[in-house]
C-alpha cells in the first residue's frame, strides 16, 4: 500500500467537497479552541490562588489566643491572655521551625502633618518578614535592638505610605500614633489583598514591645506565626506545639486548649485541589463541543461513503484491497480533525489573549494544554472516522458497482 497515493486520494476527495469539509472541520476548530481557552483560564486562576497563598506563607502555622467563658458568655477568640513571647521563644526551639514571629494588633488614626489615615498597628519582631515572605521596598525592618529598647520606630505598608506621603519617600519622617511620635525606618513591598479581600498593605509595623507597653498597655500577645521547614513538617508541628503550650500553660487533662491553631498548609492544599478540579471541569465542559465536532465528522463521512459507493466498487474491481479503502476514509477523517486541531489552536490562543486583555481574569496557556487538545482532536477523528471507514471497506464490489 502506497501511503502517499492513499493520502493524495483522501485530499482529492475532500477538495471536491471543500465547503462541506470546511463546515465539518469548524466543529473541531471550536472544540479545540474552547478546550485551550478554558484550560488557560483555569490554570491562570490556579496560579493566582497559589500566589495569594504564597503571600501568606504556605508552610506556616498561626496560633491565636483562645476564648473564655464568663457567666455563660463566651468572649470569642482572643479572650484569654495566656499567650506570651516566652511561648514563642519555646516554640522556636522545636525542630523543623525556621522562624517564629509573635505579634499583636491595634487600630489607630495616624497623623502626619495635615494628613491622617485610620489603619492597623502591628507589633512585630524581626522574623516577621521571614514568616510572611514579605521583603522591604526601601529602608530597614524592625531589629532586635528596636525590640529590646521599645524604640519609637515603624515600617509602613504600601497603602499607608501612599495615603500619608503620596509619591515622596517617608524614610526619616515622623508620624504620630496615639500621641506617640514614631520615626519611619522602612517601607514594605506591595503584598496585595488576601484571599478574602482584606488589604495586607494597609498596616503599620512597630516593635512588639513598643505596641505592648506604649500603645496597648498589655504584657501578653495575641498571635504567633511560625514558618516550618516544609509542608509535611507543618503538619507534624501541630501536635508538638499543642503539647508544649498545654504544658507551659499548666492545663490539666480534660481542660480545653486556651489557644487555637491554624495550618495554612491545609488551606493551601484544599485551595490547590479545588483549583485543579475547577480547571479540569472547565476543560471537560469545553471538550463536549469537541465530541460534537467528532459526531459531525462521522455523519459527513457516512454520507460520503453512501455518495461514493459506486466509486468504491470500481476501485475494488481494479484491485484495491479492503485495507486500502479503510485507510483512505480513515485518513480523510484524520485530515479533517487534524486541520481543525491546528486552526483550533490559533482560535484558542486568540481567545485566551482576548480574555486576558479585556477582563480581570488571569489566563495561562501551557504547552501541555495545547498538546492535549490537539491530540484529543486527532483521537476524535480516528474514533469517529473508524465506523464509516469500516463500512466503506466491507462493501461487496458487485453490489457497490450496481449502486446508483
Amino acid at each position: 500500500m502506497n501511503w502517499t497515493t492513499v493520502l493524495q486520494l483522501a485530499l482529492r476527495a475532500l477538495w471536491r467537497n471543500k465547503t462541506r469539509a470546511m463546515l465539518t472541520t469548524l466543529g473541531v476548530v471550536i472544540g479545540v479552541g474552547s478546550v485551550i481557552a478554558m484550560l488557560g483560564i483555569g490554570s491562570g486562576a490556579q496560579q493566582r490562588i497559589a500566589a495569594q497563598l504564597a503571600s501568606m506563607g504556605t508552610n506556616s502555622l498561626v496560633i491565636r489566643s483562645g476564648s473564655v467563658t464568663r457567666g455563660g458568655v463566651r468572649t470569642g477568640a482572643g479572650g484569654i491572655t495566656t499567650l506570651t513571647r516566652d511561648d514563642a521563644d519555646a516554640i522556636a526551639e522545636l525542630p523543623d521551625v525556621v522562624a517564629v514571629a509573635p505579634s499583636l494588633r491595634d487600630t489607630a488614626q495616624v497623623r502626619y502633618r495635615g494628613t491622617n489615615w485610620g489603619t492597623a498597628i502591628q507589633g512585630v519582631t524581626p522574623d516577621y518578614t521571614i514568616v510572611r515572605s514579605w521583603p522591604l521596598a526601601e529602608g530597614e525592618f524592625i531589629t532586635r535592638r528596636h525590640v529590646l529598647g521599645a524604640s519609637h520606630v515603624c515600617v509602613l505598608g504600601q497603602t499607608v505610605a501612599r495615603e500619608l506621603f503620596g509619591l515622596t519617600s517617608p524614610l526619616g519622617e515622623s508620624i504620630v500614633i496615639k500621641g506617640m511620635a514614631c520615626q519611619v525606618i522602612g517601607v514594605l513591598t506591595e503584598k496585595g489583598a488576601t484571599a478574602w479581600g482584606s488589604d495586607q498593605d494597609d498596616a503599620i509595623f512597630a516593635p512588639i514591645t513598643t505596641v505592648q507597653r506604649k500603645i496597648k498597655g498589655i504584657t501578653h500577645i495575641e498571635r504567633i506565626e511560625l514558618e516550618a521547614s516544609d509542608r509535611e513538617a507543618s503538619f507534624r508541628l501541630i501536635k508538638e506545639i499543642k503539647r508544649l503550650l498545654r504544658q507551659r500553660h499548666r492545663l490539666r487533662e480534660g481542660q480545653p486548649d486556651d489557644f487555637r491553631m491554624y495550618n495554612r498548609a491545609e488551606l493551601a492544599e484544599t485551595s490547590e485541589e479545588s483549583a485543579r478540579v475547577f480547571t479540569w471541569l472547565l476543560g471537560s465542559i469545553a471538550s463536549v463541543s469537541l465530541l460534537v465536532g467528532g459526531i459531525g465528522i462521522m455523519n459527513i463521512m457516512l454520507v460520503s461513503v453512501t455518495e461514493r459507493t459506486h466509486e468504491i466498487g470500481i476501485r475494488m474491481a481494479l484491485g484495491a484491497r479492503q485495507r486500502d479503502i479503510l485507510w483512505q476514509f480513515l485518513l480523510e477523517a484524520l485530515v479533517l480533525s487534524t486541520a481543525g486541531g491546528v486552526l483550533g489552536i490559533f482560535l484558542g490562543l486568540g481567545g485566551a489573549l482576548a480574555v486576558a486583555r479585556f477582563s480581570a481574569l488571569p489566563v495561562t496557556v501551557t504547552p501541555v494544554s495545547v498538546l492535549v487538545a490537539f491530540l484529543f482532536a486527532g483521537l476524535v477523528g480516528v474514533f469517529f472516522g473508524l465506523h464509516p471507514a469500516r463500512k466503506a471497506s466491507q462493501l461487496r464490489p458487485i453490489e457497490a458497482l450496481r449502486y446508483e
